[in-house]
């Protein structure tokens, strides 16, 4: 695990933001070709000061980035997008995760809650069709997620993802563009073992569902144990017929107008 020694920035290189208008991306990614996920972090905060929120799912890994950033800049809004059909398991390690290290836990939601989303389209789930996921992600995940990147006024946001998650996360950079907003992805390239001596570097816990066989987990009607047959861990979300909930790719140019209007 290749990681500087954690400390905490001041609170004067927090309230730093260079200009950013003008990044040249590929440089940048030049740059953290052979990433430090810590010096990343702090890379991240010293460029977009307030403007900079990190997200997390309370999945089976979130200890490491919650507590990494955390460490470097403790105040830093923690978006969590609870979609209401999170496994119980899930809500109890969110609820000791935020105590111990003290999150500053932003939780948003659908509008529409899952008693009138199932009176208009059905248990959209249980439907084995594509279009009929989208449309549960996209009002259960991706309206609320939007909604926080709004109210919030985020011009970068930190995420966990890794490389080795998924064929649409083998094709990112550590930094990008998604909408109008900047994408800092730390430990993008970290292996299964980097995550794992992190996690006990500094006696973190996972959740508690991957002692049940689960290597991912989500929502409790599309999430379920890791098994023989299946080829790679997304297999075991979304009945294996998409590997994104949508939170993570390109935003549609809908999306990006109402977050370029919104003064981010």
């Amino acid at each position: 695990m290749r990681c500087s020694k954690i400390e905490p920035m001041s609170s004067s290189a927090t309230r730093l933001r260079w200009s950013h208008n003008n990044f040249n991306l590929d440089e940048i990614n030049q740059q953290f070709s052979d990433p430090d996920a810590i010096q990343i972090v702090k890379w991240a905060v010293e460029t977009f000061g307030r403007g900079l929120v990190m997200s997390t799912s309370f999945g089976i890994h979130s200890a490491v980035m919650l507590h990494m950033v955390t460490a470097i800049v403790p105040e830093i809004p923690v978006i969590w997008i609870d979609t209401g059909y999170l496994p119980t398991k899930t809500y109890v390690f969110a609820d000791q995760l935020t105590q111990r290290l003290k999150l500053n836990l932003k939780v948003y939601q659908s509008s529409m809650s899952p008693a009138r989303m199932e009176a208009l389209y059905g248990r959209l789930w249980s439907q084995n069709d594509v279009e009929a996921l989208n449309r549960y992600d996209q009002i259960r995940k991706v309206e609320p997620m939007q909604r926080a990147l709004r109210e919030l006024k985020v011009t970068a946001w930190l995420a966990g993802l890794r490389s080795n998650q998924t064929d649409h996360r083998k094709t990112l950079d550590p930094v990008s563009i998604q909408g109008a907003i900047y994408k800092i992805l730390p430990i993008l390239n970290w292996s299964s073992k980097q995550v794992y001596e992190y996690l006990t570097t500094y006696d973190l816990p996972y959740h508690p569902l991957f002692d049940e066989g689960y290597v991912t987990v989500g929502d409790w009607h599309s999430s379920r144990p890791l098994t023989a047959m299946d080829e790679n861990e997304r297999d075991t979300r979304f009945k294996g017929l998409k590997q994104e909930c949508g939170l993570h790719l390109p935003q549609s140019m809908e999306e990006s107008a109402s977050l370029d209007s919104s003064s981010l």
